[in-house]
């Protein structure tokens, strides 16, 4: 038998109340240049260590070993999605979660701008991290000068900071296509392939990303820092089960950036709109608590600070959630996961492979008998090491949503 088919045969519909809370990029690694701590072990975290001492620890894996993940295949892995079953691209869930509707057809794209020198090399791929009312200016002066490519209609639209969207709405097109974004500084922009060479209609949409490439950057040549930009996940949108028929759980997502509104409205969670930091989102999340059975709430910066190789601004961005933490506690859920949606090391400024600690609270979680929630902590906690995937289905164990399996 399928497992999920397994899972939902044994499903019990309860009132009970589930919370995951997601620090992106929350894991780190303890390196000389930061004296062998994390920054969550530097932190000062009186409110997660409280927490600590009645709950079970762990770490997961977000994909497969080695397997270093974008944010949409460890958010559906947290969200019980297997990532290497479910692939969306990074784009649909951009645009999804800028409330733009996607046709069948649609070729969606994230960009970034991003800073190019005069031989076209990528010197600074998030332009500085330009404020989002420049990006909007941007938009609207790519918008106003592209309407169209060819029979294709392009849908331009500004996200938050440096990034935005880019949607193609015509005839004959398909994703993936491989990202024009090289991921470094130091080099060109590369250019996007068909992820199939045999598709025709995959074919088309690259060659109307050269063209659009064409048409767009002379436009903004002279907007420095912001005079290039790189497209990633550029693909169209896939069908994916609906989270609440999958676990008889009504969920709600509470997020600032698009992108993670978007992974969520993907799965069927309604997006709760309004807060723009975590102090607000869990104070919603007391306003929203009879209405929904499962609540995902989205903290960006500690993902932010390690992409930036900032030690103490991610240690600081991990102190700055535990202040606010209390809130979320006056009306603690019957299950409470914390945990980040895969690795981004300092050391690396980027996502790795290292999996991520996760803390886990309940009447039945039991305790570990630690101190902190850190990774040296979870690497001895009693939920082991587990793929991401598993953790809704601990977290509805945990919620008593599960018959006995067998006589």
């Amino acid at each position: 038998m399928n497992l999920d088919s397994l899972y939902s045969n044994l499903t019990v519909k309860t009132k009970a109340k589930l919370v995951l809370v997601v620090l992106d990029g929350l894991g780190d690694l303890a390196t000389k240049e930061q004296h062998f701590l994390t920054p969550l072990e530097a932190a000062k975290t009186p409110n997660l260590d409280a927490l600590a001492k009645i709950s079970a620890q762990g770490r997961m894996i977000p994909v497969a070993p080695g397997i270093t993940p974008g944010s949409g295949p460890g958010h559906l892995g947290l969200f019980g999605y297997d990532p290497l079953e479910f692939q969306v691209g990074r784009g649909v869930i951009e645009a999804l979660g800028l409330g733009l509707e996607l046709k069948a057809g649609d070729v969606a794209a994230r960009a970034n701008f991003c800073t190019l020198d005069k031989k076209g090399i990528v010197t600074d791929r998030r332009a500085g991290r330009i404020e989002t009312s420049v990006t909007e200016k941007l938009c609207a002066l790519l918008s106003s000068k592209i309407k169209k490519i060819g029979d294709t209609q392009v849908i331009i639209k500004p996200g938050k900071g440096h990034r935005f969207v880019v949607i193609f709405r015509g005839k004959g097109l398909e994703g993936p296509l491989t990202d024009s974004d090289p991921n470094r500084e130091g080099v060109a922009i590369p250019q996007s392939k068909p992820v199939n060479p045999k598709s025709a209609k995959q074919k088309k949409a690259a060659k109307l990303i050269a063209d659009f490439y064409k048409a767009a950057l002379p436009v903004i040549a002279k907007e420095l820092p912001a005079n290039g930009f790189l497209l990633r996940g550029i693909a169209h949108q896939p069908h994916i089960p609906i989270f609440e028929e999958r676990y008889a759980l009504k969920p709600a997502c509470l997020a600032v950036y698009p992108m993670y509104k978007g992974l969520a409205q993907l799965v069927g969670m309604i997006k709760i709109e309004g807060p723009q930091t975590i102090a607000e989102q869990f104070e919603r999340y007391i306003a929203e608590y009879d209405n929904y059975d499962y609540f995902f709430i989205h903290y960006k910066y500690t993902d932010m600070y390690g992409e930036d190789g900032n030690f103490e601004a991610k240690k600081k961005a991990i102190e700055e959630f535990d202040a606010a933490l209390p809130i979320l506690l006056k009306k603690r859920p019957d299950v409470l996961a914390i945990t980040g949606d895969h690795s981004t090391p300092c050391a690396a400024k980027g996502h790795s492979w290292h999996p991520q600690p996760v803390l886990l609270n309940s009447a039945l979680s039991g305790s570990d008998k630690l101190e902190r929630f850190t990774e040296t902590g979870a690497n001895i906690g009693s939920l082991g090491i587990f793929e991401s995937k598993y953790l809704i289905r601990l977290m509805q164990a945990n919620a008593r949503m599960f018959d006995k399996f067998g006589a």
